[in-house]
């Protein structure tokens, strides 16, 4: 007989969207005319920039032909748009154009990327987090067992009120550490010396970071740093995560990129230290195909001066609606945090979160995110994304404000 992953069995229950996309079917089988406003995941409403869907289409007329025609592209993307990244995101940095891997998102590379690392390093995960960070750890066979909220054998770094939901680094060693900046959930931001403080940490204690900016488009505040390369010694001990699915709306286009430093290396269990460089470009290699041409054509007009005015525009949509949200929960009385360098505003009810989740779905047919769903330390909160139109949140805003 076949066996499963044992693993698997480890994780708690379904993915937490999952859940929530369970919750709002039902309530819809239930109450079949109800109009519901979904302010709860990520996802983008607004469409492609126009620069990009005509590069997609020019791309596309391309591959009908048998002059231009492409088959196969290299897994590690394609030289046009490695060099645009370089130029526009990176310049400065000294980030080469072949240290960026093009791949199919961020979600994807963050939990494939421990294909490269061994079993038995210790992983230190903040709480409130994106739960695939936690989730694909428990796959890897990383937990031991899971008790009041949290797995065995992974170190929680605790953001809270007092720390403005920004953790500090443990009084003891890790090994690979998870960063997300602007954060998913909570909002928060972080300053070139809190920055400065964990790569400090981690070069001390021979640590990796996957530093996640999937949102780095969306901070406004010019003494906010976009990129952990903008800290000094990052590139010895960090690896970082991009996305084109919120800045561009790509989320379902796909294509997004992972900046791995060639200096960084990794030991194996002789001591003998690897290019992790060397290690990522195998693993793509042999797993992984690339995306493929139209798509990364469509990227590449993002860098175009349109391309930045479109991509502008949208950032500055959804950013209308945060501070359209983060000030009527204000209003109401609540604490938030969030709204201002990021689209979700993390807010504080003092409740349980999937009460909160029911209440609001329930009567006033709005789907947000319960705070728990991202670790133990974010019960009593709850997420609301700013990816929607405007009607639809000053919608959702006045039923809310009933419902309350």
């Amino acid at each position: 007989m076949i066996k499963m992953n044992p693993h698997f069995a480890m994780l708690t229950s379904s993915y937490l969207f999952s859940r929530i996309a369970e919750k709002v079917n039902e309530h819809l089988k239930q109450n079949p005319d109800a109009d519901i406003i979904k302010l709860g995941i990520g996802d983008v409403t607004r469409s492609l920039p126009e620069v990009s869907v005509k590069a997609m289409k020019r791309a596309a007329d391309e591959l009908g032909t048998e002059k231009a025609f492409r088959g196969y592209g290299p897994e590690q993307g394609y030289d046009f748009l490695r060099k645009a990244i370089a130029e526009h995101d990176y310049r400065g940095l000294d980030i080469e154009p072949d240290e960026i891997f093009i791949s199919d998102g961020a979600k994807c590379d963050t939990g494939n990327f421990l294909d490269i690392l061994a079993h038995d390093i210790s992983v230190a995960v903040p709480d409130p987090v994106y739960p695939v960070y936690v989730d694909t750890n428990v796959m890897a066979g990383r937990a031991t067992g899971y008790h009041h909220g949290r797995y065995e054998g992974l170190r929680y770094l605790e953001g809270t009120p007092d720390n403005d939901f920004i953790p500090t680094p443990p009084s003891d060693r890790v090994d690979l550490i998870y960063l997300c900046f602007p954060n998913n959930p909570t909002g928060a931001v972080a300053t070139r010396d809190q920055l400065q403080v964990w790569v400090d940490y981690a070069l001390g204690a021979g640590a990796l970071i996957l530093f996640d900016a999937a949102y780095e488009r969306f901070i406004s505040d010019r003494n906010i740093p976009r990129s952990i390369f903008e800290i000094k010694g990052a590139k010895e001990c960090a690896v970082e995560f991009r996305s084109f699915s919120k800045t561009a709306g790509f989320t379902g286009t796909r294509c997004a990129f992972t900046v791995v430093p060639k200096v960084i290396r990794a030991a194996d269990d002789h001591g003998k230290r690897h290019s992790l460089h060397a290690l990522w470009n195998r693993r793509q290699s042999t797993k992984f195909n690339g995306v493929s041409y139209p798509v990364q054509r469509a990227a590449e007009a993002i860098y175009s001066p349109e391309g930045k005015r479109e991509v502008d525009e949208r950032i500055s949509y959804y950013m209308r609606n945060a501070r359209l949200i983060r000030d009527a929960v204000q209003r109401h009385g609540y604490n938030c945090w969030g709204g201002r360098n990021s689209p979700y505003v993390w807010i504080e009810t003092g409740t349980d979160s999937w009460s909160f989740f029911d209440r609001l779905l329930y009567e006033a047919s709005v789907v947000i995110t319960p705070g728990v769903g991202f670790g133990r330390m974010g019960e009593g909160f709850i997420r609301i994304s700013a990816f929607n139109s405007h009607e639809n949140v000053e919608h959702a805003l006045r039923r809310i404000e009933k419902a309350l």
